[in-house]
């Protein structure tokens, strides 16, 4: 895996600290080791939603990575109470979904509650790079729009091609 990132890319990922939320221990398990093998040297587990906003209010880890299906809180009731900036102490926390459950209406509620990426199960070490790059290299802002709050929502990549053919795109596309 080190060799399909630079030096520079090696250094940021070992200062970075992860929080894994996840109730199945066999998948923090795998997501640990898959953090280990690309560089990552600081993980911490929460095996619910609760023990994961203590350990994100305490600790205010880099990054967490989230499943969607858990007991007492779910990912989506977690991600809603770590983005509200008048509760919540770190709701600027970039957080990944990571799920097996991948209907569209999941991955549209997980976007419309604030995370900022969303991978599927069973996860590979080159598709959780990537998104940890994204976040670490090319960092979103935080935006408080019309009772969204998150980070600011990509633009499309089709835009550039509508407005050559005289189409608007809306500005707030995820």
């Amino acid at each position: 895996m080190n060799g399909l990132i630079s030096k520079k890319a090696e250094q940021l990922l070992s200062s970075v600290d992860v929080l894994i939320v996840d109730d199945n221990q066999f998948m923090r398990k795998v997501v640990r080791n898959i953090l280990m093998n690309i560089g990552i040297k600081t993980v911490h587990e929460a095996a619910d939603g609760l023990a994961g906003l203590e350990h994100i209010r305490v600790h205010a880890p880099d990054i967490v990575i989230l499943d969607w299906e858990m007991p007492m809180l779910n990912g989506a009731e977690m991600l809603r109470i770590v983005r509200n900036p008048k509760s919540f102490p770190v709701p600027d926390v970039p957080i990944i979904m990571l799920t097996s459950h991948l209907e569209r209406w999941r991955v549209m509620e997980a976007t419309r509650l604030g995370v900022h990426e969303f991978v599927a199960k069973p996860i590979s070490g080159k598709a959780l790079l990537e998104r940890i790059i994204s976040i670490i290299v090319k960092p979103r802002p935080m935006v408080h729009l019309d009772g969204y709050y998150g980070p600011e929502p990509r633009k499309l990549l089709v835009e550039p091609r509508l407005r050559a053919r005289g189409i608007s795109a809306p500005a707030n596309v995820a």
